[in-house]
């Protein structure tokens, strides 16, 4: 069925038919339109009275549809900033790592050799390596640090250049690495090679998913994690074996955050969550914090992840 334009009035007039409480019409329409009726949309199968009957549970009110609309958006700027940090921080040491052992003249670290020998992986290195010249030399010319050195020194060490470099084309970097440049980084990190290997996209993807406000709450990732001694600890329930909650959903990203973010910096991210979670809490009406909750994938006992001893 083809979809077709559909005024403020008309998309008005499409929620209240579906049964959602609209008390301010002119308020409803202006967030309408600043927000994208589309975007906001996404948020409404929380209040369905189930997915067969896509009407809204009997007392819904635009406000409150709007106010999960609010949390996600609130939820994706706490998990951005802290993403970003871990971007930054995987910059910073695969930019040491490569620049000590290699040089940091673009070619000596930006060199075939530099990287795995498996011949299955040749391919991917070569193209990898194309991507990172094509942004360094695209993106280079926009920013200051990089225009600063490429004008006062004529070449732009790994250091600098990773600045330009998108966090996508860093995650997979770590992929191609010759081993002990993997097993350097990853006893930096104190963890794994292969959940290395497996979080960096995992993170490269939320941080785009963040930065471009697509929903989160209720985001799968096409990776799922290794189980860890978190879900052990937090008694997450198992269904046919498995864990339900933290393998691909945004608790999984929680508990990747838990062990690449310092405590100080992962205490902090835990307790705007939560305070984001009371706040929904006390404007949600016909559905539960639960129901959200649960889509994210966080157990009730989340906060116990603070725990630094573990």
């Amino acid at each position: 069925m083809e979809k077709t334009f559909k005024t403020l009035d008309e998309q008005v007039s499409i929620l209240i038919k579906k049964g959602l409480i609209i008390s301010d019409i002119n308020y409803t329409k202006d967030v309408l339109l600043r927000e994208n009726y589309f975007f906001l949309m996404g948020y409404r199968h929380l209040f369905f009275k189930s997915e067969k009957d896509r009407e809204f549970i009997p007392g819904t009110t635009f406000d409150e549809l709007y106010s999960v609309f609010n949390f996600d958006r609130r939820i994706r700027n706490i998990l951005f900033k802290n993403i970003l940090i871990v971007e930054n921080n995987a910059k910073s040491i695969f930019s040491y790592q490569l620049s000590k052992n290699y040089g940091y003249r673009e070619k000596d670290y930006i060199n075939p050799r530099n990287f795995t020998k498996e011949a299955s992986r040749r391919r991917q290195v070569n193209d990898l390596l194309k991507k990172m010249q094509r942004q360094i030399r695209i993106n280079g010319g926009q920013h200051s640090a990089t225009m600063h050195y490429l004008s006062n020194y004529g070449y732009l060490p790994l250091w600098i250049a990773v600045k330009v470099l998108s966090f996508g084309i860093v995650s997979e970097l770590f992929t191609i690495l010759k081993q002990e440049d993997q097993q350097a980084i990853a006893q930096i990190y104190g963890i794994p090679i292969d959940d290395l290997i497996q979080y960096f996209p995992i993170l490269a993807n939320y941080r785009n998913l963040c930065a471009h406000e697509d929903i989160l709450f209720d985001h799968k990732s096409q990776r799922i994690i290794q189980d860890t001694k978190y879900h052990n600890y937090l008694n997450i329930p198992k269904m046919d074996g498995e864990y339900i909650y933290g393998k691909d959903d945004l608790f999984a990203l929680i508990i990747i955050l838990k062990r690449i973010l310092r405590d100080e910096n992962f205490h902090q991210l835990i307790q705007e969550i939560s305070y984001e979670m009371d706040i929904l809490s006390g404007k949600l009406k016909t559905i539960t914090i639960d129901k959200v909750m649960d889509m994210m994938g966080f157990p009730s006992n989340y906060k116990n992840i603070l725990r630094t001893d573990l």
